[in-house]
């Protein structure tokens, strides 16, 4: 065996370059600079179905802190509201008290669910749709457009020198901008408190300093990351689009572009033969209207959020040179390959109507209900019968006891040995209600309640939808304590509502000794 010496991994006679061109390329390696996003207006089904689910979002976010829901006349009538001074949460007839946040965990769960199966059959669909980054984006570049103009004006504007025009075309995008933004964030804090109300109070500047605070922030993050960071956040910030690629199968419907109908692609003119050439004319539209930038035709890439426009894009061209629509197109990678492969094969060398690869992808049909699919309906089906057994068997009275710490226990004058308790009941219905306070497991023991007099029935009123605390003494004769058959003695306390009989049990200990 050769063996080799420290010596012989010293480079020698070559020389350290540190000019400013090998530092460049480094940094490139390390960093890829930014390159802004003009996504070009384009007409089409997806795109009026995004402008449509753009309405209809921001109409819930802006519209459900007011409405309102009659609970009584003690309670708060808004509809949707996180009320954090009680610690409650209020979703219509729906109430969840912070003892019951495992409700909001099944709900947490549910639509994690929810997206998981949403992904595995359409992909990205709710990025593309739905989620609030896209949604808030998709209303800034819109106003963009409204000052500046559609892509190429605006591609023009950002080149020319600052003149009064570029400033007052960018002065007014910005402002409408944090007006987006504040209202985004006027309305995110009405979900914690009454709307009517602190709208007013922001009227006359007179709201709580936490509303203003929280009110900031919430704009601020929204003109951030709507406006101005916009696809950075979708590809380097979130999540999502690294974990999706474990949801999705070829039987996923992706957008994607046909390779096998498009290549090979370049320029046409009109009158030009299509023999021996592909349908994509290589007009770049694809990419014009992207809102991440990117090229579908170069496959499936991290950054697509599979909103189609694309498509739309793409469908338009193909209708003005007269050649079959569907070149970007929903699809699934089992039917491409199914395509692929008769192309490979020569059987067909176009995709057109009627052709060998239209009979292929019929052949290869939509596997909507596959294991996969069927694994996150059979879960959500599982919680979702979990969280309704548990909301229909859900209790509308709590209690809790605390027994005394110090002392433990008290002998009285009598020789009956008393211990002190704290009993807390919690009443979730929206009226008042009395309750009737019982003990079982303690032979010959009294219960009374402070500042009762003594021999009152153990009777307690709670008013609508509150905790509250109160004293209570338990005695147990002298002569029975050697009966208890322990200085621990376990016994329970019983609340029964007066009106319908509902119960609530503590279990708990009687003291007798140290």
């Amino acid at each position: 065996m050769q063996h080799t010496k420290p010596s012989d991994f010293i480079i020698r006679d070559e020389p350290e370059r540190h000019d400013a061109e090998a530092v460049n390329r480094a940094d490139q390696r390390l960093y890829a600079e930014r390159k802004w996003v003009y996504p070009k207006l384009t007409h089409g089904f997806y795109r009026g179905l995004k402008w449509a689910l753009l309405v209809v979002c921001l109409g819930i976010y802006y519209l459900v802190p007011w409405i309102r829901w009659d609970r009584g006349p003690e309670l708060p009538n808004q509809a949707v509201l996180l009320d954090m001074t009680h610690n409650r949460f209020f979703m219509f007839e729906l109430e969840i008290w912070p003892q019951e946040f495992y409700f909001v965990t099944g709900l947490l769960v549910l639509a994690a669910l929810a997206l998981f199966l949403v992904t595995s059959l359409f992909g990205r669909v709710w990025c593309g749709y739905f989620c609030p980054q896209t949604v808030w984006t998709d209303l800034m570049v819109a106003v963009e457009r409204f000052w500046q103009g559609d892509r190429n004006a605006r591609i023009r504007l950002d080149k020319e020198p600052w003149t009064l025009k570029k400033v007052f075309q960018k002065t007014m995008t910005h402002l409408s901008f944090l007006f987006i933004s504040a209202a985004t964030g006027g309305a995110f804090v009405y979900y914690f408190t009454d709307a009517p109300t602190l709208f007013w109070q922001f009227m006359t500047l007179s709201a709580p300093q936490e509303a203003y605070v929280f009110a900031g922030l919430f704009t601020a993050t929204t003109y951030i990351l709507g406006g101005i960071a916009r696809e950075q956040v979708c590809i380097y910030m979130c999540p999502w689009p690294r974990i999706q690629g474990a949801m999705i199968d070829k039987n996923s419907f992706l957008v994607a572009y046909k390779t096998e109908r498009g290549e090979p692609r370049g320029a046409f003119r009109k009158g030009t033969s299509w023999e021996g050439r592909g349908d994509c004319i290589d007009c770049k539209a694809c990419v014009a209207v992207c809102p991440m930038g990117i090229d579908i035709r170069d496959g499936s890439q991290l950054e697509c959020i599979q909103c189609a426009l694309c498509v739309d894009a793409c469908n338009d061209v193909m209708a003005k040179i007269g050649r079959p629509q569907g070149l970007v197109a929903y699809d699934t990678i089992a039917r491409g390959e199914a395509v692929a492969a008769l192309v490979k094969s020569g059987q067909a060398t176009e995709c057109e109507a009627g052709c060998a690869c239209s009979t292929a992808v019929a052949e290869n049909k939509v596997h909507l209900l596959r294991p996969r699919t069927l694994l996150y309906l059979g879960l959500i089906a599982i919680v979702g019968g979990i969280m309704l057994a548990a909301i229909s068997n859900r209790s509308l009275v709590e209690a809790n006891v605390i027994p005394d710490r110090n002392p433990f226990f008290v002998k009285l004058a009598n020789g009956d040995i008393r211990n002190g308790y704290t009993l807390k009941v919690l009443n979730k219905l929206h009226e008042p209600r009395r309750y009737g306070i019982s003990i079982e497991g303690l032979p010959s023991a009294k219960l009374t309640l402070a500042d009762i007099a003594d021999g009152a029935p153990p009777q307690i009123l709670v008013p609508t939808d509150v905790l509250q605390e109160f004293r209570l003494f338990v005695s147990v004769p002298e002569a029975a304590v050697a009966s208890l058959g322990s200085t621990h003695a376990p016994f329970v306390f019983i609340v029964r509502d007066l009106a319908d009989s509902r119960t609530a049990r503590r279990a708990t200990t009687f003291r007798s000794a140290q």
